[in-house]
């Protein structure tokens, strides 16, 4: 059995911490191939080793001063290798790094260092061999990810390597420039080595238990998702539920790899399985919930309209000439309503209305403003009944009105319109009705 364990910042971001994280490899020998980040806060005042590789790489190409900065990032590995009792001197690294900081090899390079300095720690302190990312990982001229050129190098370099330590968040041009990922960064690379050797597992060890089902935030201690289908993710994620990024899913998914988030301060916790499909029935109807604020509506109204052939086509047309996407589109007989983001409409609210005009004659057009989307997500709701009905009760209990209700057809997920003030009341019902009462 081969496993990928990928470890944020937090995990990485003291000796302290990096002892955790070398008992849970060494737990478990399938633990072959480790993808760390760089070293993050060590406490709400401390700063990410990324934030200061920034800083003094702006300090560099403005002519300011910058040894201060570096000093500090250099005792910040200092202070972990002394933890870790380990006999390793960087300065060699750092002199090169200065040196490139110097002759301007650019914002992705300096960001990277944060990684690549971590990796080696690691792979050190673990014994296992150090392959550095822009080695193995490929974007083209244009920084765009090449795949398949990365999958076949990757797998080749570790086909004979048994236990290996691989950074996180970087790559390397054709022409050996740096390239970090946009986003997801470090997880992207673990996703993209799980991919390489095949894994079983990728796990994705950070500082919380596995993927919530709803913001704690809004809810306090809310319940862990135990198992959770990229499909489900990928709806909470759209609402603004903060999980892995896509871009970090896609690589397993199309292996059919599972992911699993775990917690590096409690290596007991089950955490929570990432799957294509899956036969385990979810523990509750729901298996998140998540949502966005800054909506607003356009209504628009004209009697015999569903008679009306592209009628829908005619008004979203209006929409996409003003490079305005729509969230929900939910109609009656004579009506029509339309959800986008405010932020994107409020500049061409009165050209939309005069385009609509124009192009559908509509009885009437009415604007709302400030609302926001919840979505109910699950694939335990396709085999329950009634489930609409608990949300519009429960809702109706704490008071919220419901501005707009629309049910997806793969019955996995329920879209809910309130207004902004009712956002973080109405999770709450919805939690206490699926979740609190279920328990």
């Amino acid at each position: 059995m081969k496993k990928v364990v990928k470890f944020g910042g937090s995990s990485l971001a003291s000796a302290r911490q990096f002892k955790k994280v070398a008992d849970i490899i060494k737990s478990d020998k399938s633990r072959r191939y480790v993808v760390p980040s760089a070293p993050g806060k060590r406490s709400d005042k401390d700063e990410k080793v990324t934030d200061l590789l920034y800083a003094c790489y702006d300090a560099v190409a403005e002519g300011r001063s910058y040894k201060k900065i570096l000093e500090k990032i250099k005792s910040r590995y200092m202070d972990i290798i002394d933890g870790l009792d380990l006999n390793l001197n960087l300065d060699h690294e750092f002199d090169r790094i200065e040196e490139n900081f110097l002759a301007k090899a650019g914002r992705d390079y300096a960001a990277s260092r944060g990684e690549y300095l971590n990796g080696i720690v690691a792979a050190n302190f673990l014994g296992f061999e150090f392959v550095d990312a822009a080695e193995v990982i490929f974007f083209d001229e244009n920084g765009n990810f090449e795949s398949e050129h990365t999958n076949r190098e990757l797998s080749e370099r570790l086909e004979h390597v048994e236990k290996a330590v691989i950074p996180g968040f970087y790559g390397s041009k054709p022409d050996g420039t740096i390239k970090t990922f946009s986003r997801g960064g470090s997880d992207v690379t673990g996703s993209i080595v799980a991919k390489a050797i095949h894994a079983d597992m990728y796990e994705n060890w950070t500082d919380v238990s596995g993927v919530l089902v709803t913001d704690p935030r809004i809810v306090e201690n809310p319940e862990v998702i135990e198992t959770i289908t990229y499909k489900e993710l990928r709806e909470l994620s759209y609402m603004g539920a903060s999980v892995l990024h896509e871009d970090a899913i896609f690589p397993v998914r199309k292996e059919g790899i599972p992911i699993n988030i775990r917690n590096t301060n409690r290596p007991e916790d089950k955490g929570t399985l990432i799957v294509e499909s899956t036969c385990r029935k979810p523990r509750y109807t729901i298996t998140g919930i998540a949502g966005k604020k800054g909506f607003c509506s356009i209504n628009i109204e004209k009697a015999m309209m569903n008679a009306e052939v592209g009628f829908g086509r005619k008004v979203l047309s209006v929409f996409e000439q003003y490079g305005i996407s729509f969230e929900h589109m939910p109609s009656g007989i004579d009506t029509m309503t339309v959800y986008v983001h405010q932020s994107e409409f409020e500049e061409f609210e009165q050209s939309v209305i005069a385009g609509i005009h124009r192009a559908v004659e509509p009885d009437t057009v009415e604007l709302e403003s400030d609302l926001a989307l919840i979505a109910v997500v699950g694939r335990g709701m396709r085999s329950t009944r009634g489930t609409a009905g608990r949300i519009f009760s429960a809702l109706a209990h704490a008071r919220v009105n419901v501005k707009m209700i629309d049910q997806g057809s793969s019955e996995w997920n329920i879209i809910i319109g309130v207004e902004n003030d009712d956002f973080e009341t109405a999770i709450r019902a919805i939690y206490d009705i699926f979740v609190t009462t279920e328990l």
